[in-house]
Order: C-alpha cells, then structure tokens, then sequence
C-alpha cells in the first residue's frame, strides 16, 4: 500500500477511535499508581490488549506487560522486531485539577503523561492491528514499569530479556512536552537526555551548644563549605563543551535547634552529565572534594553516588526518516535542543538501535511537567495514537518477496 493510502487509513482509525483512546487516559489518570506499584494499571493494560485481540501478552519483572503484533504482509523488513515503549507509573503529588477524571488516589498523581504515554500505544495497537495486513515483521508493544524511580524499570525488564526472543533491532520510545502545541514534534539526534545521578553526602562532626563552637566541630560550617566547593567541580573542572550540572535540592539535620550544632548534616543532590569518561571522573572527584573539605576542618564526609539512568542516546540516521515520516502523516517535526533531564530510556539506547522523541500536548493555561495542575490535551490522544502506528507500519513496510 502507497504511504498516502496508510497515512489515510490510520488517521481515519485514529480519528474513529479518539474517544476510546481518551477514555482509556482518563480510566488511567484517575487511579494512578506509583513506580513498581502499577498492579492495577498492568492489569487494565493487558485486559485492553486482550480485547484488542493480541494473544501473546507475557507478565514481566512484575508490574511489566510485554505484548507481541505480527504484521500478515508478504516480504522482508529492514527491521525483524520494532519495539515501542510506554511507561505506566505515576508521581507522589496531589492533583489539583478540578476535572471529571481526576486521581482517586490521594497524594498520587500522573503529572507526568505516563498515562497518556500508554494510551497513546494502547490506541497504536488497535489501529496496527486492524491493518496487520499492510505491514510485515513484529512489533514488541512493551509498557514499563518505574520509570520514575531507581533502579529504574527498563533496566529490570532489559535484565528479564526484553529486547530478545524475539531480538529488538530499534526501539521507539516518545514524552509529552506541554511547551509544544499538539501536532508538533520534537527530534533530538545524538545525545538527547542526560545522565543522572543522586548524590547523598553525610557531614559529621561534633555537635554542642552554639554559644561555645570552639568546643565543638561545626557541621553547618563543614556542609556550607562543602557545597560551596563542589560549585566549582563544573565551573573549573569540566570541559566546558561536555555539558553538566550539579545541583542540591536538599540540606538537613535531624533535631536541633537555632542554638545547637547538630552532630552531622546531609546533603542531597543531583549530577547530570553526557560524557560517561567526565561522569566517572565526576564521581571521584565529588568524593574527594566532600572528604576532604570536611577533612580540613576537623570533621568527616561519606559520599554516596548510586549510579542512576545512563544518557539517552538517539542513533543519528534514524532521525531524517522519523521526520519525514511525520511531516507526511501531517504534523510538524522540529529539531529540538538536548535536555538535562533523565530517562531510564537511556538503558535501551545503550543495547539497541534506538529514538526517544518529544509530542506536543500544550492545554490551554496548563503548567509543566511535575506540577499538580499538569494536564494533556484531549486533541493529542487520537494525533499521537496515530504517528505511533503510522510510524511502526512505514519502518515495518515489507519489501516485495521474490
């Protein structure tokens, strides 16, 4: 079939199904589930792709759903098995969206568009479905787990073999942006989302009253000068054309008072980074400075940095086609700047051939991602449901058979 004929099958799928797609958002908006909680949410996500009539739906690493669509088209593919990805966990925050699909769980909430990244491949596989006769190979339909959180869910699942039997060769992966009107589309080539890394520091020292620090190993003091030395760790010691970021969100002792110094003081953080060399060295660097710097004053630091989510890395020649595929479909991609956020996408990017793209989902007076009053345009659910079949059957087109 002609890439126009597709382009208008699907978007009259996608168009006929919209309210079905927005309903299965909503349902799941409304009963939010946080990282390596989602039983609820598996279970809605498997019930749909059973009664979209997909037999091969396999539990995995627990709160994983992995479901497999074999296009009926004669002929070879570039790719054997594409794999499309969704996350399905939601954030600790209280909703404070006054709409009918509002989080029934308190201090829950999808402010992220998990939810929506999961009806957008819901509605996907309808539609692949229902042509799998204009396609070829296998399409691995993968909704994860625990994006949010570390370790993260893609490293379980990469762990529990989800990118063989069978054997991924690309995997696609997308992310609401409220900063973009729906029908735009952001492509990032190269190093897309940088690596993160929590950083936790524990000052210690010996507390006392505050009227006699001279008795005492002033932990505050040791804390504040700490953090004030690892500013200069990307300032002065970071090639200033690998772009990275150290940032303290947190500093706290427990008890006390205005006129007591505490006997130790935490730090937490966050490092961002794209160069896995400068990640390493970072490290050791952060610890050296920490242990030191409280060293000289008489006090002692323990650093430690779990390492988190690797750089999301989109294989550079995937990104003409993933464009021009777009703009056929009649949206409008646009090249997009790397971002210093995280994704444990980047588990996938590191094995496999892989794209991780950005969909518009502006609302009217909606807020960023994270917030408590984040929301997804209805006009976004059939759009996205729609690129992601109409991009998983032209990359699964088959060749004519000899």
């Amino acid at each position: 079939m002609e890439n126009n004929a597709l382009k208008t099958i699907i978007a009259t799928l996608a168009a006929e199904n919209a309210a079905r797609t927005q309903g299965l958002r909503e349902q799941i908006h409304a009963n939010p589930e946080l990282s390596f909680e989602e039983y609820q949410t598996a279970a809605f996500v498997r019930k749909e792709l059973a009664d979209i009539g997909i037999s091969d739906i396999q539990e995995i690493a627990g709160t994983g759903t992995v479901a497999l669509l074999y296009g009926k088209k004669a002929g070879n593919t570039t790719y054997n098995c594409l794999a499309l990805r969704a996350d399905i966990d939601a954030l600790p925050i209280q909703e404070a969206n006054a709409v009918s699909y509002r989080s029934q769980n308190e201090g829950c909430m999808h402010a992220c568009g998990h939810d929506a990244h999961t009806a957008f491949l819901l509605g996907a596989a309808r539609i692949l479905k229902s042509i799998e006769s204009e396609w070829a190979g296998c399409i691995k339909l993968i909704f994860q787990q625990g994006e949010e959180q570390d370790p993260g869910g893609a490293s379980l699942l990469i762990a529990a073999g989800v990118l063989s039997s069978p054997q991924v060769d690309l995997i696609l992966g997308l992310h609401c942006d409220p900063e973009m009107e729906v029908g735009e589309v952001g492509f990032c080539a190269g190093a897309a989302m940088a690596a993160t890394d929590e950083v936790y520091i524990d000052v210690y020292g010996h507390g006392g009253h505050g009227a006699r620090p001279h008795q005492c190993v002033d932990t505050v003091l040791l804390a504040a000068q700490i953090i004030n030395a690892l500013q200069q760790l990307v300032s002065r010691r970071a090639d200033p054309l690998s772009p990275s970021v150290l940032t303290f969100g947190k500093i706290y002792s427990e008890g006390g008072a205005t006129n007591i110094i505490p006997d130790c003081v935490r730090i937490w953080g966050t490092f961002r980074s794209f160069d896995e060399a400068w990640r390493a060295k970072a490290h050791l660097l952060i610890r050296q400075i920490a242990e030191h710097t409280a060293l000289a004053g008489g006090g002692r630091a323990e650093v430690r940095i779990p390492e988190g989510y690797p750089s999301v890395y989109n294989t550079p020649e995937l990104m003409p086609t993933l464009a021009a595929v777009t703009a056929n479909y009649g949206l409008h991609p646009k090249t997009i700047p790397p971002r210093m956020g995280g994704e444990d996408f980047g588990f996938y990017s590191q094995k496999v051939k892989a794209f991780f793209y950005r969909v518009g989902t502006k609302t009217a007076g909606g807020t960023g991602l994270h917030t408590a009053t984040f929301d997804v345009a209805a006009a976004a659910m059939p759009t996205y449901a729609g690129l992601v079949a109409y991009i998983a059957a032209h990359l699964m087109q088959a060749e004519a058979s000899s």
